[in-house]
């Protein structure tokens, strides 16, 4: 890639203020390529930084009459330029892919507690609660028995929401080691 010396950038600026379309054609043999392999690095697919590429000339001619050359090189402002429309398109694929994603939130999904024909005491759950310290079998109780959510859980026990997290992290870890060491349980 060999960029323009100073004197030959000057004369460039000079021609596409005057709108001169060969130019333009001068200005993408020597800096197109530098241009590709900034938005390249960016999105990482061919094609899409060719099609960037291209729409970052057609901006480049459109915004060139605001172009200053005493804050700037011509091609710093043309890598701006070029790595903005990358990161846009970038952002703006992650906008619709997000927006093609629905969340799982409390608002989208609404709380419906198990069913009255789940009755988990036939499975035995139940009996390896009674294992389990007091606090301990509340907590999992409100989580796992009732369909409380963390949330919900943590504001009936008066808990910080972390404490309930971890806390009922640790009680299932501690459970599964029980239930796997017992036989009760193989995978």
């Amino acid at each position: 890639m060999k960029l323009l010396e100073k004197d030959a950038e000057k004369e460039l600026v000079r021609r596409l203020y005057t709108r001169d379309e060969a130019a333009m054609g001068l200005f993408y043999k020597n800096y197109s390529k530098a241009l590709y392999y900034t938005i390249w690095r960016i999105v990482r697919q061919d094609e899409l930084a060719e099609d960037i590429l291209q729409e970052c000339m057609v901006k480049f001619w459109l915004a060139f009459p605001r172009y200053d050359a005493s804050r700037g090189r011509l091609f710093t402002w043309a890598l701006n330029i070029a790595r903005n429309l990358a990161i846009d398109h970038l952002r703006d694929q992650r906008y619709r892919d997000a927006q093609r994603t629905y969340s799982l939130t409390e608002e989208t999904v609404p709380h419906r507690p198990a069913p009255a024909t789940f009755r988990p005491e036939h499975i035995g759950v139940r009996d390896w609660l009674q294992l389990l310290s007091p606090n301990d079998r509340q907590l999992l109780d409100l989580l796992y028995l009732k369909g409380y959510t963390q949330v919900e859980a943590a504001e009936e026990l008066r808990l910080p929401l972390g404490t309930v997290k971890s806390r009922a992290g640790r009680i299932i870890r501690t459970l599964s080691k029980v239930m796997t060491s017992s036989g009760a349980v193989s995978y």
